[in-house]
C-alpha cells in the first residue's frame, strides 16, 4: 500500500515502528497525539454512537447516518472547547 501510494499520488505513508522490530526508533511527539485523538474518536464513535449496528437498507442511508453521528460528536466537542472542557470526554458535554 505504502508503494502504491507514493507511485500514484506521491504520498510518502509512515507507520509507527513497534518496540520488537529491528528499525525501531521513537514516535515523532506529533504524530502519536494525533494518532491517540483518531483512535479515540474512533472508539468513541464504536462505542456511544453504535456505528457498527446501524441497520441501514441502503447504501445512501447508512452514509447518512454515519453523518449524523460525526455530526453530533463534532457538536459536542465543540460544546467542550467552549466551555474549556477536555475535548475528548464528550460524556460529560452538557453536565
Amino acid at each position: 500500500m505504502q508503494l502504491d501510494l507514493f507511485e500514484t499520488a506521491n504520498i510518502r505513508l509512515e507507520c509507527p515502528y513497534r518496540l520488537n522490530q529491528n528499525d525501531w526508533k521513537p514516535t515523532f511527539i506529533p504524530f502519536a497525539k494525533a494518532r491517540k485523538r483518531v483512535e479515540t474518536l474512533f472508539s468513541q464513535l464504536s462505542d456511544q454512537f453504535l456505528v457498527i449496528r446501524n441497520y441501514a437498507i441502503k447504501t445512501c442511508g447508512l452514509f447518512a447516518r454515519i453523518i449524523g453521528k460525526v455530526s453530533a460528536l463534532t457538536a459536542l466537542q465543540y460544546i467542550n472547547y467552549i466551555n474549556n472542557k477536555p475535548i475528548d470526554r464528550i460524556k460529560y458535554a452538557l453536565i
